[in-house]
């Protein structure tokens, strides 16, 4: 318990010093996006509620917490959370289908071996768990690649108001293509870093390639990355044709000259 204050007031510092008010704002956001997933999680175990409609309105919270409350409400912020919104639930429905066809719900053999004394009849529907961990794992990257969309092509125009729309588009996704990499391996070696243990035990078990692809667990964590990959560059034209559009409607013009 020590080192994690300790290593939490490290974080505060940094934070702190490098980033100012605006990073104080972020470690503070840490926590609120902690509490959201926590009372999430808990809203999940009750029958009666609908996981999908919690988590998307526990990704809208996050959202609005990322970005309104660390980096205040503009036009940026208004146009990335659109677009984060928009692509969560497309994504939403995209990966609840994934899931029911791919059958990674519930639990791997890996995992029953220690539960083989609880009872699995809690009147939850695991097909919606899946599929809202699974946005869950990713809503992070989708918002913040759609604020490093946005905030450019905001400067671009501010800088060069005859601007047409279709080329603040096309700057949009230049910018996007740059981001579309990192993030992607982002989700790769998250994934990587947390299992390692498990492909070590994969590993001394003497598992077959097969036996690894086909394993509950491990394709559970291969389809979150390649969900999230696809978010991660759904967000990008989402985010250029939105921004593009608010940025170079008739009405700003007006408001600008």
């Amino acid at each position: 318990m020590n080192a994690l204050v300790v290593l939490a007031a490290v974080l505060f510092l940094l934070m702190t010093i490098i980033g100012g008010k605006k990073g104080v704002r972020s470690f503070v956001a840490l926590f609120i996006n902690f509490f959201v997933l926590i009372v999430a999680v808990f809203m999940m175990t009750d029958p009666n509620a609908d996981p999908i409609i919690l988590t998307l309105i526990a990704c809208a919270i996050i959202s609005c917490v990322t970005l309104f409350f660390i980096n205040e409400i503009n036009i940026k912020t208004k146009t990335a959370f659109i677009s984060t919104f928009l692509t969560t639930a497309l994504m939403l429905l995209f990966i609840f289908m994934v899931t029911d066809q791919s059958m990674i719900h519930g639990f791997g053999e890996e995992e029953v071996e220690e539960q083989t004394i609880y009872s699995y009849y809690l009147g939850i529907n695991f097909v919606k768990i899946a599929a809202s961990v699974i946005i869950m794992s990713t809503i992070g990257s989708i918002t913040d690649e759609a604020i490093a969309v946005s905030s450019p092509m905001y400067e671009i125009r501010k800088h060069n108001p005859t601007i047409t729309r279709k080329q603040l588009f096309f700057a949009g996704m230049r910018i996007g293509k740059d981001l579309l990499g990192t993030n992607a391996n982002t989700l790769f070696f998250a994934f990587f870093g947390g299992y390692l243990a498990l492909l070590i035990r994969y590993k001394d078990l003497n598992y077959t390639i097969g036996e690894i692809i086909n394993a509950k667990i491990f394709s559970s964590e291969m389809l979150t990355i390649l969900c999230g990959g696809i978010g991660v560059a759904l967000i990008i034209p989402v985010t250029a044709m939105i921004t593009a559009y608010v940025l170079t409607r008739p009405q700003k013009q007006k408001a600008s000259g």
